[in-house]
């Protein structure tokens, strides 16, 4: 089906991207139109990831990114990776389920928005892809590599048409040469084998920059991607060894490419300048080509992005494992002496807690050694391994191995191994291109290992800053719960209080400390510390005095709070606060009804005014069977949203649902505030019902 959308679209390429059942990735399946090699870097996607590609499936909208600039500016990890110019459209495959993403590709000519008839036969071709996967009887399997699909066109054919093609090709006196759109030779005249310096069937079916040494050089590579994803003619000079310079033009289309090579005869004359070339990047003839150079583009821009050490070991086996075709993966942090396996992905659980904590100076696999020295091993067999190490290879059944040091300057940050299923030859191009990948994960490896310290650290003086338990009180449910912001250290000073004052009252507060940090953290223990101590009081005295407590702290961040007296046998609220968002109270009526209890807000807690704060009380009734919600900004605020009408759709959400459990109401809530928009701030919920 992609080589018909590729034609009722005009599009020059397209791709198939499904969705995992397994995990949240999308999997390349299949491509039409461009080599299957330069999808590789994009061959496993996160869902969550930050690109065009995730952003379809999330919002589960179209996509479009007319120009190469768009892409960088929206997008520059995907741009980082992604040199050429052309323009892009994402469909998702949504039907009985998601399915995945069908991709579309045009030259870098195509205007830069697309018109409706064009975003019609793009959702269409969508559509249709999506009937058929909805329609299958059998599970989808995702295969190991993408599969490559032939773009058709209607053969015109007499036969003899093909033939005297062939004699006139034959009888020019330049070469001429036919290409796939995957790079093979699929033609060739007896001029161009002449001038590439190889026989006509040592170069039918190969790539030229594989089976010619001297077109081992990434720039020529470049060229032929250039050509095929701009569909617009190349032309460039080349060096023949030892002095033959010669013209190389490419012609492309929506079949392949046409080339054309001869004599550079402007080098005859003793006055022309030297050609400009771009200088080699090796001698080696497994150089590391432009693909990988792409690729190493493309994985370094998502290393930059990773955050946690989890972040990194899901970049090391989405991206890295498939790019250099290897099954298994296991990283290891050097930690007092010892390895710690912090991630690994295709070996058995049961052999991995053999090798986690082995000491650096073991002899029983190459990880220890190769940390130390600084110097990665490769081993393309069992037997080599055994040579080295004799109990290595009976710890898993991997056949080939690949050792890497992940080293900071001096530092020994731990080491990252990929295996393989089968004998493996590491050439000196792949050798060079792990090294220098080791170089980059190291990088992300040791930036993560200090974010998860620090995020532990501060994780852990949060929640015991924060209630364990809620105190049982007589004729009151309660249910809370506290979700920290998706971004940065995830910690805060959002908390929750129930505080029980006697067997029919009780006091409860929930407050939000300005910022996301340790200083937040530990001056929430202090407001709870400083409200506990005057709970029982006025609502607005135990805001003035917890007031008081701040200044003569002198800190620099404020508190909003709101504090509640409940008076369980009165069936009333006294309330008070500090410029918090409102309550809202569920009345048992029927129809039931949600309000907002609007109180007279007295100063953010902290901020010195020069006078005493003034707290005003509210007092609002209580009926049995009343539901209070108590919450955090973080709940309700929306970028470009007005916090008011935010708050009106909360309330909206607790009429609706608030028959439920008070566990299952706070579960609601909370997934309502995350379907609504991307959570930037901590969330604190507390919710009480009057039994």
């Amino acid at each position: 089906m992609l080589s018909g959308t590729v034609q009722r679209t005009g599009a020059l390429a397209a791709g198939l991207y499904l969705l995992s059942e397994a995990e949240p990735l999308l999997c390349l399946t299949a491509v039409c139109g461009v080599p299957v090699v330069v999808a590789t870097p994009w061959r496993r996607v996160a869902v969550s990831a930050a690109g065009p590609l995730s952003e379809a499936v999330r919002e589960d909208r179209l996509v479009w990114v007319g120009r190469q600039e768009d892409m960088a500016r929206l997008y520059p990890s995907a741009a980082a990776g992604l040199p050429y110019q052309f323009a892009l459209a994402f469909a998702p495959l949504h039907g009985v389920r998601r399915w995945g993403v069908l991709v579309l590709a045009w030259p870098k000519n195509h205007p830069p928005s697309l018109t409706r008839r064009e975003r019609g036969h793009i959702l269409s071709s969508a559509n249709r892809i999506t009937h058929v996967l909805d329609q299958a009887t059998a599970a989808w399997d995702i295969p190991d590599q993408p599969r490559a699909v032939p773009l058709r066109r209607p053969d015109p054919d007499p036969a003899q048409t093909g033939l005297a093609a062939a004699d006139l090709l034959q009888r020019m006196p330049v070469g001429a040469l036919s290409f796939d759109l995957q790079g093979r030779i699929t033609y060739l005249n007896d001029a161009a084998a002449r001038l590439l310096g190889r026989r006509t069937d040592r170069l039918l079916g190969t790539l030229p920059w594989q089976s010619v040494p001297w077109l081992d050089d990434p720039v020529h590579e470049d060229h032929y991607r250039t050509a095929v994803f701009t569909r617009e003619p190349v032309a460039y000079t080349a060096l023949r060894p030892p002095d033959h310079w010669l013209d190389i033009r490419l012609y492309p289309d929506d079949s392949g490419i046409s080339a054309f090579i001869s004599p550079h005869l402007d080098r005859k004359q003793a006055d022309a300048p030297l050609p400009r070339i771009t200088p080699a990047l090796g001698t080696s003839p497994e150089g590391a080509g432009t693909g990988r150079i792409h690729q190493l583009i493309h994985l370094a821009a998502a290393l930059s992005q990773t955050v946690t050490v989890a972040d990194v070991i899901n970049v090391v086996a989405d991206q890295i494992l498939p790019a250099f075709s290897a099954q298994g993966m296991v990283i290891s942090a050097a930690d007092a002496g010892r390895l710690r396996i912090t991630g690994h992905r295709g070996y058995d659980p049961r052999n991995i807690a053999r090798l986690d904590g082995l000491p650096l100076d073991t002899g029983l696999t190459p990880a220890g050694r190769v940390l130390q020295s600084g110097i990665p091993a490769f081993f393309a067999d069992p037997a080599e391994m055994a040579r080295a190490h004799p109990q290595a290879p009976r710890l898993s059944s991997k056949q080939a191995w690949a050792f890497l040091p992940l080293l900071v300057a001096d530092r020994r940050v731990g080491c990252c191994i990929l295996s393989y299923d089968r004998p493996h030859p590491f050439s000196a191009g792949d050798r060079a291109v792990l090294v220098s990948l080791a170089g980059l994960i190291a990088q992300a490896m040791d930036r993560a290992l200090l974010y998860d310290a620090k995020h532990d650290l501060a994780h852990g003086l949060q929640q015991t800053l924060l209630p364990v338990t809620l105190p049982r009180v007589p004729g009151l449910a309660v249910a809370a719960r506290y979700l920290p912001t998706a971004h940065g250290m995830g910690i805060g000073g959002d908390f929750y209080d129930l505080i029980r004052l006697s067997d029919t009252t009780a006091a409860a507060v929930i407050g939000d400390v300005q910022g996301h940090n340790i200083n937040a953290a530990a001056l929430m223990g202090q407001v709870r510390t400083a409200v506990h101590a005057t709970a029982g009081a006025a609502p607005g005295e135990v805001l003035a005095r917890t007031n008081r407590v701040l200044m003569d702290l002198e800190t620099d961040l404020f508190v909003s709070c709101l504090y509640i007296h409940i008076d369980l046998a009165e069936r009333c609220l006294h309330l008070a606060s500090a410029g918090h968002p409102p309550a809202l109270l569920r009345s048992p009526a029927s129809p039931p009804r949600t309000i907002a209890l609007e109180v007279e807000p007295g100063p953010l807690l902290g901020i010195g005014m020069g006078i005493e704060a003034d707290y005003p009380v509210t007092t609002a009734p209580m009926p049995a069977g009343s539901l209070l919600a108590l919450y955090t900004d973080g709940l309700v605020e929306t970028p470009g949203t007005d916090i008011t009408d935010s708050i009106a759709a909360l309330a909206r959400h607790i009429t609706s649902n608030g028959d439920r459990l008070l566990d299952d109401l706070a579960d609601s809530l909370l997934h309502h505030a995350g379907h609504h928009h991307t959570r930037t701030d901590d969330i604190a919920l507390l919710l009480l019902r009057i039994r």
